[in-house]
């Protein structure tokens, strides 16, 4: 036990957190069992980390991080350790990664049932479904996603400002003053294009090369998130990596699903599976038709944020697509988003029509009142025409 908590305080006492994430307060810290999802990469280790140092400081002994890397729980149980942390006055355990125990979701119901004064707050993979596959947690664990760095927070984190999210509803109906509360500190579009490329993943901090890490980061997502959690065989791998670089490679049009099946040498209804399996694991985003949803044959497959374009196919990247990944993913947290008929539009929570266009192509544009224009290429906005990069103050 003491190896661990000499851990914990290193950890906690170097952990850099620059940014506090949004998610810090939207969780309801009272709940016992709390479970934190999210892709690789966007900070899970460091967010635990950072709740422990606002919460309990470095040497509270109250408060232990552990990961479940460790090769100490292949023969220990998550239950017997938090039971040795509560005799020894423990009230709060952070699990990461707790998807590498074996049995987890039983050891964490165990936890929940034999110490009723211990919290366990533990990450785990944005392919898990906590409730709908570990039915021994229903009613008991509280679930949340922390997602990568918003074109906010990335801002934040470079220029110093501390600017607020704004919800959808006051960025339609008061985008003019916000952009003038924002204007005179920085200028977006100095940014923007580098958070398109490389902004969206807390890594691009680090001193290594940011698509080489990305695409490290994109093959643990299949690899270990998919076939691992999904139990999958190792020789269904290069089947769904086709697929990932195959959808990425067609951008963002009507799907042909028997050409998908005929090029990874599979059936419709494994292209189907595969595609959803990578939604889960945040690689992809599905947009359907409005009122329609999975099985259903999506109206479109996107790549889940831009970063992932330039990483996985960097020499084609179009603009018009990047933006509109852009556009889904900065809307995907909050809201639904579905497909128009139409190629640049869509509707969101199924009742608000928006397309996605350049400033530059203004004379080209016939503007009427039911829509909304999220526009690239301007700082500016003026009655439904917003500019694009606002929508990335969401969170």
């Amino acid at each position: 036990m003491e190896a661990f908590f000499r851990t914990h305080r290193y950890l906690v006492d170097h952990v850099n957190a620059p940014v506090r994430r949004l998610l810090m307060d939207e969780i309801d810290w009272s709940d016992r069992m709390i479970g934190i999802k999210g892709t690789r990469g966007v900070g899970k280790t460091t967010f635990l980390l950072q709740y422990a140092k606002e919460r309990f400081g470095v040497a509270d002994r109250q408060c232990l991080y552990v990961n479940m890397n460790n090769f100490y729980f292949q023969r220990r149980g998550i239950a017997d350790f938090a039971g040795e942390f509560c005799h020894n006055g423990g009230r709060v355990l952070l699990i990461d990664q707790v998807f590498k125990q074996p049995d987890w979701s039983a050891e964490l119901r165990k936890c929940y049932d034999l110490y009723p004064f211990l919290k366990i707050v533990f990450t785990g993979s944005s392919v898990m479904r906590l409730k709908d596959e570990n039915p021994e947690l229903n009613g008991i664990v509280k679930s949340y996603n922390l997602r990568g760095f918003s074109f906010r927070e990335y801002i934040n984190l470079l220029t110093g400002n501390n600017f607020r999210a704004y919800s959808l509803k006051e960025i339609l109906q008061d985008h003019e003053r916000i952009i003038k509360q924002i204007l005179p500190k920085v200028s977006p579009n100095r940014y923007f294009q580098d958070y398109i490329h490389h902004g969206f993943y807390p890594f691009f901090q680090e001193h290594r090369n940011y698509s080489e890490n990305l695409l490290k980061t994109m093959n643990m997502m299949t690899e270990v998130d998919i076939l691992l959690i999904k139990q999958i065989e190792l020789k269904y791998l290069t089947k769904i990596k086709k697929l990932f670089y195959q959808l990425a490679e067609d951008g963002p049009k009507s799907l042909n699903i028997s050409r998908l099946a005929h090029d990874i040498e599979t059936s419709r209804a494994t292209v189907m599976n595969y595609i959803k399996y990578l939604a889960d694991a945040r690689m992809v985003n599905i947009i359907y038709p409005v009122g329609e949803d999975y099985p259903k044959k999506p109206s479109k497959v996107m790549l889940h944020n831009p970063n992932l374009l330039y990483a996985i196919y960097p020499i084609c990247v179009d603009k018009q697509t990047a933006m509109e990944t852009f556009f889904v993913n900065s809307l995907w947290k909050d809201h639904k988003v579905n497909q128009q008929s139409r190629d640049q539009y869509y509707i969101v929570d199924e009742h608000l029509k928006f397309r996605i266009c350049d400033a530059a192509a203004h004379n080209k544009i016939r503007y009427v009142p039911d829509t909304t224009y999220a526009r690239y290429n301007t700082e500016i906005g003026k009655d439904n025409q917003i500019p694009l990069w606002l929508l990335g103050f969401l969170y």
